[in-house]
C-alpha cells in the first residue's frame, strides 16, 4: 500500500519483540534501534503510524473451530447472519458479529472441543478386547497406577495427551509425578503466567524449596499447589478473601483481567484495593497482591479443566504403560495420514522394543494392525493405507479379496482375485517403492512392468465386470492356471534406493532400520541417533551422530569451492550435514547413499531449522558376528540326515540315506558365517520344513516363517525343502531375499522346532 521494498518492511519488523501482547507503542519504547530509525527515517516513521493506526482492528472474517452461539430465541431476530466465508453454501451458517458483541448481547458461547486422543482410547480398548480378551473400562482404571507414573517420570510421554513436547516432557520429568494432581497441575502450569513458577512448584514438592505464602491468610488457598497461584479458581478465592468480592464479582474482574483493557484495569485496581483496606490490609499490600494476581487471571486454567485433561492425560498413560502394543497400534491408526506423527510413534515403537513390520499385501490390513509371533510377542503391521498416494478405498478391495481366497502367490493371482480397479499407477508405484509387493519379486523389477501389471489388472477387472470366464475357469479348480504370466526381473534395487523410497512413502525406513538399529547401539554412548535427542538451544555445540547416508547432493561456494550436502538419516527423522571442502578431500568415497557413518560437527540452527557443520566423519561398521556370537553347525537330525560325519576344519557333511530323501544339502562350515553380511549374496539360507497331517497347522507355519523371514531382507538366497511321504520337493524361493545369518538362523529354528531345520550355508 505504501509502495516499500518488502526488505525495509522486514527491517522493521524483525525489530519489534516477540512477546505475547506485544504493541507498537511498547515495541518503539523497548527497542533502542526501532526507535532510532523512526526518529531518522520519515518513510519507516510514516509506515509505523499508518500501523498504529490499524493495530487491533479485525483483520479477516473466519469461523471458530468450535464455537457455537447459543440464544433461547431464534438467531436471526438476535444478530446478523452470514453463509460462511469458505465451503458449503449450504453449511453452517455464522454470525457477522465477532466474540465480544455476541457475549454483549448475552448470547451463550459454547467451546465444543473434539479430542482426536478419545478416539484413541476407544480404538485401544476394542484392540485390548481383541487380543487379550479384556473389556477395560476407562472409568475403573486405578488412579495409582505405579507403571503409569515411572513411564511418565521417565519422560516417555510420546503419545501421551497434553503431556508430550520437548518443554512438557522434561518439566514432566523433573517432576516425577505421582497422583493425578500433580498431572493436572502441571497441566495448568505450562501454560504463559503460570509457567514461570513450575520450577518453585517442582522444588516444593520434592522438598527442595519451602512453600512461601504472600500472606497467613491465603495458605489455605495455595496448600495444594505448594505456595504458586495454578488455576482461576485461587485467583477467585484470593479475590474474596482479600477484597471481600463475591465469587461472581470476581469472575468479572478476572475475566477484565483477560481482556487487558487499560481502562477496565486501572478501575479493577482501584475496587480491589478499595476492597482490602475495609478488610484490614494495608495499601502497598494490596497493590502486591493485584500485581501477583494478574499474569495468572487471563491465563490460567480452571481446576475442572485441568483435572478433566489431567484425567484424559492419565488414561493415555496408563494404556501406554500396560497395554503398549495396542496403544501405539491405536495411535498409528488416528494418526495415519499425519507423517510427522507416524515417524514419531514408530520410532516410539522401536525405542519400546515393539518392531514395526513394514506394509505387506499378504498381511497388511487397511489401517495398522497387532500380528503376534508363536512365542507371545507383539508386532505392529504397517496398513495399506499408511502408503503416501494409497487410499483406503483402493486397498479395501485387496485386503478383502485376500480374505476370502488366501494369500497371492504371484502377481498375477492378485490382478485376478482382486478387484484392483481403484489402484492407477501412482499407486501401483507407491504400494512397489514401499516395499508392500516385496513377496512378488525386486522392487525395481515390480517398477519395470508396472504397466503390465496395471493392463492385466485392468482386462480381469473388465472380464468380471462382463459376467464372462475363461477356458480355465470352466474348468474348474483342477485347473488353477493363469492366462496370462509375467516375469519379473531381478534388478537388485540397491538399499539406499529402498531407504529413500521408503522415506518418501512412509516418512520412515524400515528396509535398513535393523542396521541403523544395530549401529545406533553399539555406538559409542555419546552418540546421537534420534532427532529427538537434538534442541534449538544446542545451537553451536559439538555433537555427534551415527545415522546412515539417505541422499547426497553436491554444491559449490561462490567461490566455486565444492562442498556437499548429505542428508543423513537417524532413527526418527533425518537432518543435513555440511561437509566443505577441507572435510570433503579427507573423507573422499565416504558420502555415498545407504552408507552408515559417524559424523561429528557444530550444530547449526537458523530460523529454527538444524544442520551439522561436519568436522570429522568415518564410516561404521557393524561388528562381526565373530566378535559377538557363538556359532555352531546345525544340528542334523538323525531321521533325516542319515550318516553324518564331522570333518577336521568343523564342517558338517551329510550324506543322504537313499535317493528318495531328497538332494544332499551343501556342505560348509559355519564358522565362516558372519552376523551382518548386509545382505551380499555370499550365503544361503537352507530351510527343510517336514509336513505333518494337519494342513492348517502346516499352512500357519510356513506364514510364520514367510513373516520371519520379511524381517531379515537383503540379498542372500533361500532354498526350501518341503519333506512329504517320503521324498524331498526342493525350490528355489527366488522372490525371497534375506539376509542370511546366525541370529535369523536360531530364530527360525525356534520357530520350527521338530517340524524342520534350517541352516546357513555359503553360496
Amino acid at each position: 500500500a505504501l509502495g516499500m521494498p518488502y526488505a525495509e518492511v522486514d527491517r522493521v519488523a524483525r525489530l519489534i519483540p516477540l512477546k505475547l501482547g506485544m504493541t507498537l507503542d511498547t515495541a518503539l519504547e523497548t527497542t533502542p534501534e526501532l526507535r532510532e530509525i523512526y526518529g531518522a527515517d520519515e518513510g519507516i516513521k510514516n509506515l509505523l503510524d499508518t500501523a498504529k493506526e490499524m493495530e487491533g482492528l479485525t483483520r479477516h472474517s473466519s469461523t471458530h473451530a468450535a464455537g457455537v452461539v447459543i440464544s433461547q430465541e431464534p438467531l436471526d431476530d438476535v444478530v446478523p447472519l452470514q453463509k460462511p466465508i469458505r465451503g458449503n453454501d449450504d453449511g453452517v451458517v455464522m454470525t457477522q458479529y465477532a466474540m465480544a458483541p455476541c457475549a454483549d448481547l448475552g448470547l451463550l458461547k459454547m467451546d465444543f472441543l473434539g479430542l482426536s486422543n478419545l478416539a484413541i482410547l476407544a480404538r485401544a480398548r476394542s484392540l485390548i478386547s481383541e487380543t487379550r480378551g479384556t473389556r477395560l473400562e476407562l472409568t475403573e482404571i486405578p488412579l495409582d497406577d505405579k507403571k503409569t507414573f515411572d513411564l511418565l517420570s521417565r519422560g516417555d510421554t510420546v503419545g501421551v495427551f497434553q503431556l508430550e513436547g520437548s518443554g512438557m516432557t522434561r518439566y514432566i520429568k523433573e517432576l516425577k509425578p505421582t497422583s493425578l494432581a500433580d498431572v493436572a497441575a502441571m497441566i495448568a502450569l505450562y501454560r504463559p503466567g503460570p509457567m514461570e513458577h513450575i520450577t518453585t512448584f517442582i522444588e516444593a514438592k520434592h522438598g527442595k524449596g519451602k512453600p512461601s505464602y504472600p500472606h497467613p491468610d491465603l495458605e489455605e488457598i495455595l496448600e495444594e499447589t505448594y505456595g504458586v497461584i495454578v488455576y482461576q479458581d485461587q485467583v477467585l478465592h484470593i479475590f474474596r478473601t482479600i477484597a471481600g468480592y463475591s465469587l461472581g464479582e470476581a469472575d468479572i474482574v478476572r475475566k477484565a483481567m483477560g481482556k487487558k483493557i487499560p481502562e477496565i484495569m486501572a478501575q479493577e485496581k482501584e475496587n480491589f484495593v478499595a476492597g482490602a483496606l475495609a478488610q484490614g490490609y494495608d495499601q502497598e499490600f494490596a497493590e502486591g497482591i493485584f500485581a501477583l494476581v494478574e499474569p495468572f487471571a487471563g491465563y490460567a486454567f480452571n481446576k475442572a479443566h485441568s483435572v478433566s485433561y489431567g484425567i484424559i492425560s492419565y488414561w493415555t498413560a496408563y494404556l501406554k504403560a500396560n497395554y503398549p502394543a495396542e496403544y501405539m497400534t491405536a495411535l498409528l491408526n488416528s494418526n495415519i495420514d499425519n507423517t510427522e506423527k507416524i515417524v514419531a510413534a514408530v520410532t516410539e515403537c522401536r525405542r519400546m522394543k515393539i518392531p514395526t513390520l513394514p506394509p505387506n499385501v499378504n498381511f497388511s490390513e487397511v489401517g495398522y494392525t497387532i500380528e503376534v509371533a508363536q512365542d507371545g510377542s507383539p508386532s505392529i503391521r504397517m496398513g495399506l493405507a499408511a502408503i503416501k498416494n494409497v487410499g483406503s478405498g483402493a486397498v479395501a478391495s485387496l485386503v478383502k479379496a485376500r480374505k476370502e481366497e488366501g494369500a497371492f502367490e504371484t502377481v498375477e493371482h492378485m490382478c485376478r482375485s482382486a478387484d484392483m480397479g481403484g489402484l492407477n499407477r501412482k499407486t501401483l508405484d507407491s504400494l512397489i517403492k514401499a516395499g508392500a509387493l516385496d513377496v512378488f519379486g525386486d522392487r525395481g523389477g515390480l517398477l519395470e512392468i508396472v504397466d503390465r501389471i496395471a493392463t492385466l489388472a485392468a482386462g480381469e477387472a473388465r472380464l468380471r465386470d462382463s459376467n464372462q470366464v475363461n477356458m480355465f475357469d470352466q474348468m474348474g479348480d483342477s485347473v488353477p492356471a493363469q492366462l496370462t504370466s509375467i516375469d519379473v526381473p531381478n534388478l537388485n534395487t540397491s538399499e539406499g534406493d529402498k531407504s529413500r523410497w521408503e522415506r518418501e512413502l512412509l516418512g520412515i525406513s524400515l528396509s535398513s532400520s535393523h542396521l541403523l538399529d544395530m549401529a545406533v547401539n553399539r555406538a559409542d554412548s555419546k552418540a546421537i541417533g534420534f532427532l529427538a535427542d537434538l534442541d534449538t538451544t544446542m545451537g553451536g555445540n559439538k555433537l555427534t551422530l551415527v545415522g546412515q547416508i539417505s541422499d547426497v547432493v553436491e554444491r559449490f561456494t561462490r567461490e566455486q569451492k565444492p562442498f556437499t550436502i548429505a542428508s543423513l538419516a537417524l532413527l526418527d527423522g533425518a537432518i543435513e550435514v555440511f561437509v566443505w571442502e577441507d572435510v570433503l578431500q579427507q573423507t573422499e568415497g565416504l558420502w555415498q547413499g545407504g552408507k552408515l557413518v559417524e559424523v561429528t560437527g557444530t550444530l547449526r540452527v537458523r530460523d529454527d531449522q538444524m544442520s551439522i557443520s561436519c568436522q570429522t566423519a568415518t564410516e561404521f561398521r557393524v561388528p562381526e558376528a565373530s566378535d559377538e556370537v557363538e556359532l555352531r553347525a546345525p544340528q542334523i537330525p538323525a531321521d533325516e540326515a542319515g550318516e553324518a560325519e564331522e570333518l577336521e576344519d568343523g564342517a558338517i557333511v551329510v550324506h543322504e540315506a537313499t535317493a528318495d530323501t531328497g538332494p544332499a544339502l551343501a556342505n560348509d562350515t559355519l564358522g565362516q558365517v558372519q552376523a551382518a553380511t548386509n545382505g551380499t549374496g555370499s550365503y544361503r539360507l537352507n530351510l527343510r520344513i517336514r509336513e505333518s497331517d494337519e494342513p492348517d497347522t502346516d499352512k500357519f507355519l510356513l506364514e510364520d516363517v514367510k513373516r520371519l523371514l520379511l524381517e531379515y531382507r537383503g540379498q542372500d538366497e533361500v532354498m526350501l525343502e518341503i519333506a512329504a511321504k517320503g521324498r524331498v520337493i526342493t525350490m528355489e524361493w527366488s522372490m525371497v531375499r534375506v539376509n542370511a545369518s546366525p541370529e535369523l538362523e536360531s530364530r527360525l529354528q525356534e520357530l520350527l522346532g521338530d517340524s524342520g531345520r534350517a541352516s546357513v550355508v555359503a553360496s
